[in-house]
């Protein structure tokens, strides 16, 4: 082989050597000093809506308007997974109204044979965090014995209600019990356990999930009430893990004109980093906003409200932002 040929060669080779270490580096989060490739466990984000999504059912305001206008795109409501791309297992935390979406998204990174959910984990029974589980019916995807992992009121709650029990009946779920603060191994390194936070449990009791590897330990807690309701530091509960998505539903008070915001109560975005300002910047950083209402400039790309999150060393959830595990 002639002396340019030969390099020209050489030079292909590496490029082609470069292409899976350029997909590794795709996979890092900026700020994350884990690096992975395709075969690292990885968490996900696959939604940050509240339970009515964006745009928002019946919402005429400017905020719904830039989806309409082609200013802003949709956003799936609030949901993770944890994929483990080497055994192609995948779990769900929480199934959403957008569900058909968000599989769709969950095979474009890691597709698999058949559905492909390994487990879903419910945090509660308002709407947004478990009616996409109707796509599991015979009258969609008809599934067998998709694990469904459920407290014992949310197991209840799915058992003795149409057309939940309907699922149950035929088997396309299949319930699994959790109690607070068990322990389930889904596989020898990588555990799950939730914990009761306060909310409205009109129809079940209201939980947060802790996950964690021997590298890393995560809690994501998208609906809670006011902080001081809860018995536990989060301040605490944040120094003590790697990544930490919370209740971000509100930016600030008045962002529902005419509402007596009290009855929703929500922590503001603004409450929360001003409780977390005490962290140090190392921890404020692991810190993601999650679960945002349509209102919710965050939500929507609204330079003003990102950088005040931002400038404050915390972040905003993104769909499809990955983080491994």
């Amino acid at each position: 082989m002639k002396g340019s040929k030969k390099l020209k060669f050489i030079g292909i080779v590496l490029f082609a050597g470069l292409i899976p270490l350029c997909f590794a580096f795709k996979l890092n989060k900026p700020g994350n000093a884990n690096t992975f490739d395709q075969q690292t466990p990885f968490l996900v984000v696959l939604g940050t809506a509240q339970d009515g999504g964006y745009p928002h059912a019946g919402c005429k305001k400017p905020c719904c308007q830039k989806y309409y206008e082609g200013k802003e795109k949709r956003h799936y409501v609030s949901c993770l997974a944890i994929v483990n791309p080497l055994t192609k297992e995948r779990w769900l935390f929480d199934c959403t109204p957008d569900f058909t979406f968000q599989l769709h998204l969950l095979d474009s990174i890691c597709p698999v044979e058949g559905i492909g959910i390994n487990g879903i984990f419910l945090t509660h029974a308002h709407i947004g965090h478990y009616t996409g589980l109707m796509y599991l019916g015979r009258e969609a995807m008809n599934t067998k014995r998709i694990p469904v992992y459920a407290m014992p009121r949310m197991k209840h709650f799915l058992q003795d209600n149409g057309p939940w029990s309907q699922l149950v009946a035929l088997n396309n779920i299949e319930l699994k019990d959790m109690e607070e603060d068990s322990t389930i191994e889904l596989t020898p390194n990588l555990h799950v356990s939730p914990f009761l936070v306060p909310h409205r449990n009109e129809y079940s009791e209201t939980v947060g999930f802790k996950i964690w590897t021997n590298k890393t330990k995560i809690i994501f807690i998208p609906d809670i009430n006011k902080w001081d309701k809860w018995q536990i530091d989060i301040a605490q509960v944040v120094k003590d893990n790697d990544l930490v998505f919370i209740d971000g539903t509100f930016f600030k008070d008045g962002e529902l004109p005419g509402a007596k915001m009290q009855e929703v109560p929500h922590p503001f975005i603004e409450e929360t980093m001003k409780l977390l300002s005490g962290l140090s910047d190392k921890d404020k950083s692991k810190v993601h906003f999650i679960h945002m209402n349509h209102t919710n400039p965050a939500l929507i790309g609204d330079t003003t409200a990102i950088n005040e999150i931002e400038r404050n060393h915390f972040h905003v959830a993104k769909e499809l932002e990955k983080f491994a595990l």
